[in-house]
């Protein structure tokens, strides 16, 4: 008998849950010497109080021997931090090959709730997948704590456009409203053609217009797949979030900043991961020789646009990684990418994947900080990634909600009473 999607993801992924969840409203308290508050700030030799799913007090410790429930002292802690762009469902099939319609529901639900899975284990607690209706019941099985994985918002099926021709104003409308009524959290347009095909402009300003205008209407912020032309197309439509931005002018990045227009550049990673996976890719859809040829080639320009958007005054940044099949549980590269060949600064490089992100989501009163009533996503890292770019790949402990999912590091041991490990 064929096994319905729900019950397998329940069936086969529950198991994570049943030796991490605590009881429920225990209050925990976590020691620490140095924690990045998700806002540019450190702060130092304090413990933070959590109650529930809750950040109820961040205090200066009392003493060396204070009770905590984990000695974090020895570590990096910070807000989970947040990926503005994923694709949370896309894997690779048992062939290796990129999976599509040929994958059976089974092995999508598996792979999905891997990837969950892998992106929470590396401190994201939070991200966007936009662009696939598979992320909806992902979404809802994290949602009621019956899959571990980071929270979820998906803008369900995006809005492709592919020329004046295809679409009136009010079609527009029609189409993200029915994006709406189908469980959509944000819109998902395509503005530009893939970087493989030549990036070029495939909506016109009216079209945008009506599409960015129609999401406001109803409460919903636009993220926009957008090179060179559609970037200022994009934000003078008045969308939430520019994605990409490769072949963008200073002109064009200086637009954004005026406007409020949040930019969501690609440093490194989804190319990387394209290449290093192209076996995998190779042959399916627009993944050609050509394709591999324009994505090798735009790498440069990918990081001389960071360099200039790091520059321009008043511009928010960011952190979307694009993770695709391959990158999920990854997406910390794309830091290391975005500082090294970026030029961003890498206390900014957090920011923008704590409190910049949750703005930008609009949930900045819920996520992205360590500050009381938010909730308690914490992480720690062995390392200081201010100093050391590359301590974000070394996460040994993941706090979503309250909940302690990963404690791998012998500094984190819990202590009672004082009772040092």
């Amino acid at each position: 008998m064929r096994v319905t999607m729900k019950y397998f993801l329940a069936a086969v992924l529950g198991v994570y849950l049943s030796y991490t969840v605590p009881a429920q409203g225990k209050r925990i308290v976590i020691a620490a010497n140095t924690i990045f508050d998700g806002r540019g700030n450190v702060l130092r030799n304090m413990r933070i109080v959590v109650e529930g799913s809750k950040i109820v007090s961040v205090e200066p410790a009392k003493g060396e021997k204070a009770p905590a429930d984990y000695d974090l002292r020895s570590l990096t802690v910070l807000p989970g931090w947040i990926d503005a762009h994923v694709h949370i469902t896309w894997h690779f099939g048992a062939d290796g090959r990129f999976a599509g319609a040929s994958a059976s529901k089974e092995e999508d639900a598996l792979a999905a709730a891997s990837n969950a899975w892998l992106t929470l284990m590396a401190g994201f607690t939070t991200v966007q997948s936009v662009g696939a209706p598979d992320d909806k019941p992902l979404r809802d099985a994290i949602a009621r704590g019956a899959l571990a994985g980071p929270r979820i918002l998906t803008a369900n099926q995006p809005l492709v456009g592919r020329g004046e021709r295809t679409g009136t104003p009010d079609q527009m409308r029609e189409y993200i409203r029915t994006q709406s009524q189908a469980g959509a959290d944000l819109i998902k347009i395509f503005a530009s053609q893939s970087i493989r095909d030549g990036g070029g402009l495939t909506l016109s300003q009216e079209q945008l217009e009506a599409a960015c205008d129609e999401a406001k209407k109803l409460g919903l912020r636009t993220l926009v797949h957008a090179y060179g032309a559609a970037v200022r197309a994009s934000s003078l439509a008045g969308c939430t979030e520019v994605e990409h931005g490769t072949l963008a002018t200073d002109d064009d990045l200086r637009l954004l900043a005026q406007r409020g227009t949040y930019f969501d550049p690609q440093a490194g990673l989804v190319i990387e991961n394209y290449l290093q996976n192209r076996a995998h890719y190779l042959g399916i859809g627009n993944y050609s020789e050509e394709g591999f040829a324009a994505m090798e080639k735009i790498i440069p320009a990918d990081h001389e646009l960071m360099q200039h958007a790091v520059k321009i005054i008043g511009l928010k940044i960011v952190f979307g990684t694009d993770a695709v099949a391959g990158a999920h549980g990854r997406n910390a590269e794309e830091f290391i990418d975005r500082v090294r060949d970026g030029g961003q600064d890498p206390m900014a490089a957090m920011v923008s994947a704590n409190s910049i992100g949750a703005e930008a989501m609009g949930m900045g009163d819920k996520i992205g900080s360590i500050a009381p009533g938010l909730q308690a996503d914490i992480i720690a890292l062995d390392g200081d990634p201010v100093k050391d770019i590359t301590a974000v790949r070394r996460v040994v402990f993941v706090m979503k909600g309250g909940v302690v999912y990963k404690n791998v590091s012998r500094a984190a041991i819990p202590v009672y009473a004082g009772v040092q490990p």
